[in-house]
Order: structure tokens, then sequence, then C-alpha cells
């Protein structure tokens, strides 16, 4: 499976509850954070949730 790297580039505050538990689950805490995972169909459906909070770019390993 290919990697993808997940950064946070916009706040969690005010947005609906459910948005911000799609951030922690996928490990993000802080802005500019970041974290690598497996690009999972469960995975790209949260990131599908949150695309306009976050940045995603595939990582060649």
């Amino acid at each position: 499976m290919a990697k993808i790297k997940i950064t946070q580039v916009k706040s969690g505050i005010d947005r609906p509850e459910r948005q911000k538990l799609t951030l922690k689950a996928l490990g993000l805490t802080k802005l500019q954070s970041s974290v690598e995972v497996e690009a999972t169909p469960q995975i790209l459906g949260m990131v599908r949730k949150v695309n306009h909070l976050v940045t995603v770019e595939t990582v060649n390993a």
C-alpha cells in the first residue's frame, strides 16, 4: 500500500465535534503537525471529511 503524509494546516477550533474527533483519530493534534500513514480506504475517507483542514502528499518509500 502507498503511504501518504497528512499535515494539519487549519485549526479544529470552532468546527463540528465530528471533525475534531476525525483529526484526533488521524493523529493530528496541533497546527503544522504531520503523520505518515498507509493509504487505506478508511484513512482516505477520514481525510475526505476534513480535507479543508489538511494537506495530503504521497510519500515514496
